[in-house]
């Protein structure tokens, strides 16, 4: 386990938003990102809880903000170093993004972004 304080973490966090090509970032829309504490699984490290641009129709619209929960303490519990945890949350991040855009686990594993 690493301990980082939960500053630090959030800062991990807004560091792998940041290196996601502002090509890919024009298209994240209505989505709320989260720092939590525990998942509701343990061994989660990420969850996207929402509707995917690609089953969003023409009536989309009004609905509450899709959501990103990144777990701080089970990212950190996983990892053996800090260098490990930035690994991580930016793995993490990607994934829980690539939901948005409707990739599937199945493909994030055939991509490396297990």
């Amino acid at each position: 386990m690493v301990e980082i304080s939960r500053a630090r973490f959030e800062e991990l966090v807004a560091d792998a938003l940041d290196t996601i090509p502002q090509e890919l970032t024009r298209y994240i829309d209505n989505v709320v990102i989260t720092v939590s504490e525990d998942p509701p699984v343990p061994g989660l490290l990420g969850l996207y809880e929402g509707i995917p641009l690609t089953e969003r129709g023409d009536g989309y619209a009004g609905v509450l903000p899709d959501q990103i929960f990144i777990y701080w303490r089970e990212i950190c519990a996983f990892c053996t170093t800090a260098e490990e945890v930035v690994d991580e949350v930016r793995i993490t991040v990607v994934h829980e993004i690539a939901h948005h855009f409707g990739i599937d686990d199945d493909r994030l594993h055939e991509l490396g972004w297990a």
